[in-house]
């Protein structure tokens, strides 16, 4: 992962390319490849921290990191995405304990909360996040509330 760039800024601090990037990003994965037309644009991206990794010009991987009180009482990462081209490099754990240690180190907390796919749950517990129990369909995609303390 020598040839990695990994950036993180607030949404003011995004240039118009950068944010491009990144909505595409997310609609190639959320939209198109998950087939799930669903509001990308919902608002919180002005009270996010963007957090990606450039390789070989792409975003190979990208979360926004909420305060505590925006999402959920306690601080949260949403969003989170690897580019199809990168899955098997491990972007997704490293990206995951970027966003942990950003919120530690920003927020001086380190209770998160997200919402995962459920085909998601085993990798999101492998980064230390637990199963609330708290199932339910998000954009006609099973999802449950994991938090970690």
């Amino acid at each position: 992962m020598d040839d990695v760039v990994w950036t993180v800024k607030s949404f003011d601090e995004l240039t118009a390319s950068e944010l491009y990037s990144v909505i595409k990003a997310r609609v190639d994965v959320f939209v198109v490849e998950q087939q799930c037309p669903y509001p990308d644009l919902d608002g919180y991206d002005q009270q996010a921290l963007h957090l990606w990794a450039i390789k070989n010009g792409d975003i190979a991987a990208y979360c926004r990191i909420f305060t505590p009180g925006i999402k959920y009482s306690e601080a949260s990462i949403g969003r989170v995405l690897t580019n199809q081209n990168y899955r098997q490099m491990k972007f997704g754990k490293v990206l995951m304990k970027f966003a942990i240690n950003i919120i530690e180190a920003r927020f001086r907390t380190s209770a998160i909360r997200i919402s995962a796919q459920d085909y998601l749950l085993r990798f999101y517990g492998e980064v230390g996040f637990e199963d609330t129990g708290r199932k339910y369909l998000e954009d006609n995609i099973p999802h449950t509330e994991m938090v970690r303390n």
